[in-house]
């Protein structure tokens, strides 16, 4: 039941944002919300709505991958900072 609900709201707001799109490209009378519409369907769309957990994903590199290749490379990090005593006065 909830495939069928779901089926039935993707068409509906598919329906709508086409609706909006053709009437702000055809009807001299559209206005902001038209605009809005159009914008927020097409908005939605740039969601990554198709991600799945680093886990499951084929090819996933593993976390930390760039730490350690990183290290192994031999790549320093910057020098940690004098201490205060460590005789920057004259003596």
């Amino acid at each position: 039941m909830a495939g069928i609900a779901r089926w039935g709201a993707a068409l509906g707001l598919g329906a709508l944002w086409w609706w909006a799109v053709l009437r702000l490209a055809v009807a001299p009378d559209a206005g902001a919300v038209e605009g809005a519409i159009a914008a927020g369907g097409w908005g939605l769309s740039l969601l990554p709505v198709h991600c799945v957990p680093k886990t499951r994903a084929a090819g996933a590199l593993a976390t930390g991958r760039w730490r350690r290749a990183w290290r192994a490379a031999g790549v320093t990090t910057a020098s940690p900072r004098p201490r205060s005593d460590a005789g920057s006065a004259p003596s």
